[in-house]
């Protein structure tokens, strides 16, 4: 079903997705990649967003058991099944926590994140060329077709977490998008190593930095352009940064950053550039607006300050702490005194990879191990599971703990910051017996 007006082209498929209004987008021999509005393969805006809410692709109400996500609408954009509405310009889809009773999150179900609108809703995968430039000894441009037949691939599972995911669980409140817990997702990615593709240009002595850039272009100039930027040590010294091409087997979804995105395992997904275009060997520092002024965190060692409190120093955002999720029982589910029940969940780390998972039954007074799921990977999502048999009706609070392979854990108490970034606290779900 539809979800509301306009097409977006992903080669020679058609998909219906919210209007866009903008400028050709063109890579660096010219020939056109993307126009919102219109595309050489039939790119056709028609209708307003207004029926995205309220009936038209809207799929009824979310939040079961939870009051951040209470009455927000549930909606189905192209490549995707039902998602939690947050925001339509730019999308903001989060996903529902039934989806991550297993370690792989379906490509339908994963999140969506953008900063800018209007967003690239047309790709030519034939046009579409990867720049790698800079301070560098021979520029290239990659066709698509190069980056997967020319560069060797390798394979991955990570995590992808947005850095706010929970932030509307943040006491006080902070600005910015009131996710729930359901920003993230993990995959199995494939791509070009980003550190092939550098060999192959060549960096030259004294680079410093490395930026990315991608088809999503703000609408107005007074709007910063989304650009991130990593160490050229950080990409040089880690094979497991991917140009990406690939997810869970497929081709990329639109919403997720086709033809190519970057991956960086174990980092937040601000550094994940979608439908990436350009990348640029620096001899200096980058300055964007999206290293320099956003996504950053208190410079100590918590990475947090007192509740309401503004940091002094503050540095980017980068490695993933520690986070466990229960998934099943859901919130509010009844349950019956004398009867098993099963406790799944999963948690994941910046990438040290999870060493044990500890549960509690009675909101945090006993704890014991809960056993390990198979081990995809130090970067992804480790199934956990354990059994209890309440003895006895009543209001039960569940509660579930990661260790990770250095000892990071997570708090009774959850940090604080001012961006509402990297919460870990220890989760719970209430349940009552009867």
């Amino acid at each position: 079903m539809a979800p509301c007006g306009g097409w977006f082209t992903k080669g020679p498929e058609q998909f219906i997705l919210l209007p866009n209004r903008g400028d050709k987008m063109k890579s660096a021999n010219g020939a056109t990649i993307w126009k919102p509005g219109l595309s050489r393969r039939g790119f056709l805006s028609t209708a307003l967003l207004s029926p995205l809410i309220g009936g038209f692709g809207a799929r009824g109400a979310s939040g079961q058991g939870d009051a951040i996500l209470a009455g927000r609408p549930m909606v189905r954009y192209p490549e995707k099944t039902d998602l939690i509405l947050l925001t339509s310009r730019p999308p903001q889809l989060e996903t529902p926590m039934k989806y991550f009773e297993h370690a792989i999150t379906p490509n339908e179900a994963f999140y969506v994140r953008y900063h800018l609108f209007p967003i690239p809703t047309g790709v030519d995968a034939d046009a579409w060329r990867l720049r790698v430039s800079g301070h560098v000894d021979h520029p290239l441009e990659i066709s698509l077709n190069d980056l997967k037949t020319k560069f060797e691939p390798a394979t991955i599972v990570a995590v992808n977490q947005c850095s706010g995911n929970s932030r509307g669980r943040s006491d006080p409140r902070v600005l910015g998008g009131q996710w729930g817990d359901g920003a993230m997702g993990n995959a199995q990615w494939v791509g070009a190593r980003l550190r092939d593709l550098l060999t192959a240009v060549g960096v030259r002595s004294g680079a410093v930095d490395v930026a990315f850039n991608g088809l999503d272009a703000p609408a107005a100039p007074s709007v910063p352009d989304f650009q991130k930027s990593l160490r050229v040590s950080r990409v040089m010294d880690d094979p497991a940064v991917l140009v990406a091409y690939q997810m869970n087997g497929s081709e990329l979804p639109m919403l997720n950053g086709y033809p190519a995105r970057l991956v960086v395992p174990g980092w937040y997904a601000t550094y994940w550039v979608k439908h990436l275009i350009e990348i640029t060997v620096l001899d200096h520092e980058f300055d964007g607006f999206w290293m320099k002024k956003a996504y950053r965190v208190p410079d100590n060692e918590c990475e947090c300050v007192p509740a309401g409190a503004a940091a002094d120093r503050s540095r980017p955002i980068s490695r993933m702490n520690v986070r466990s999720f229960i998934i099943v029982p859901a919130p509010g589910v009844r349950l019956h005194a004398g009867r098993p029940v099963t406790l799944k969940g999963i948690a994941f780390d910046g990438g040290f990879g999870i060493q044990e998972v500890l549960v509690s039954t009675d909101g945090g007074s006993a704890w014991r191990r809960a056993q390990l799921g198979p081990d995809l990977g130090r970067y992804s999502f480790r199934e956990w599971m354990s059994t209890w048999t309440p003895a006895r009706p009543g209001d039960f609070r569940l509660m579930a703990r990661a260790i990770n392979g250095r000892g990071d854990s997570q708090g009774l108490e959850p940090l604080w910051n001012p961006a509402g970034y990297r919460r870990n606290v220890v989760e719970h779900v209430d349940v009552r017996v009867f």
